[in-house]
């Protein structure tokens, strides 16, 4: 795994360009886009660790975000056409009374310059030849968000922590509605992608110096499951794919272990001892 610092400016594919270059490897892949504009925390597969995708893209974000009132764009971003303005610019205090009503589990709209997929067709590619998508409310969960200070005018920076999926510019637009105004989101920047966090994210400066001394090993990567080591005589069985009886009736994920080695992330399924992710070389 790599705990890659992305700079704005680059796409979240640039980045693993540079990556593959630098490393020398084709077998690398981003688990969890980051925009363009965006930077900080970009997890990277490398090798075996591509497996991981699932996993991690499931994962709890946190993000530090500036949010600026008084205009929206049609991106909903900095980037975007300036489609509405007001002159009703919220307060701190009034800002700060309504964040708790933005946390818990709630349906979001994403924004019409998003990924989502349409009919096959990226919205934003709808978007940008003057087409409207039909979005769907996605449900998110947004644990906590809190405003840290401001730093323009009309300008503050917020702290989100939100389940996977959750768009930070759809919670800008959303929190501007509430207090009758409007609002872009000026910068991103990711901080946490589960257990990763920006204080260890590596640069591509730094990258190209350490190379495959910046990678962290599956096994680290997966520090945060319980560890369920098989008794050595069921060594071949796993290795020939045999069912192996589940050993308690808990739904729980395991990083599981047999002879000293990862064979992947395993879960009780019924009776069954089920390896989700495969592991081993």
């Amino acid at each position: 795994m790599l705990n890659l610092y992305k700079p704005k400016g680059i796409t979240s594919s640039d980045a693993v360009v540079s990556c593959r270059k630098i490393l020398g490897t084709k077998a690398i892949g981003h688990m969890g886009t980051l925009d363009p504009a965006g930077e900080g925390v970009l997890l990277l597969g490398v090798g075996k660790a591509t497996r991981l995708f699932d996993y991690y893209l499931k994962k709890d974000k946190e993000y530090e975000a500036e949010f600026c009132f008084g205009y929206a764009t049609d991106t909903l971003d900095g980037d975007g056409i300036v489609i509405e303005t007001t002159d009703n610019i919220p307060k701190k205090e009034d800002i700060i009374a309504v964040l708790c009503e933005f946390e818990g589990k709630q349906m979001q709209i994403p924004p019409q310059y998003s990924a989502k997929s349409i009919g096959g067709v990226r919205a934003y590619k709808l978007a940008r030849n003057g087409g409207i998508a039909d979005l769907q409310a996605c449900e998110v969960e947004i644990h906590r968000v809190e405003l840290i200070k401001q730093t323009a005018e009309n300008t503050y920076l917020m702290r989100i922590c939100c389940s996977a999926g959750t768009y930070i510019r759809s919670v800008c637009r959303d929190i501007a509605k509430r207090l009758n105004s409007c609002a872009t989101m000026i910068s991103i920047k990711r901080t946490v992608c589960g257990r990763f966090s920006v204080e260890n994210a590596v640069s591509m400066e730094t990258l190209e110096k350490l190379k495959e001394e910046a990678l962290i090993s599956v096994d680290e990567a997966l520090e945060e499951l319980p560890k369920l080591n098989l008794p050595d005589d069921l060594y071949v069985p796993l290795c020939n794919g045999i069912k192996i009886k589940a050993l308690s009736e808990e739904n729980v994920s395991y990083a599981l272990y047999c002879k000293g080695e990862l064979f992947g992330i395993a879960e009780n399924v019924g009776e069954i001892l089920k390896i989700k992710t495969y592991l081993r070389d």
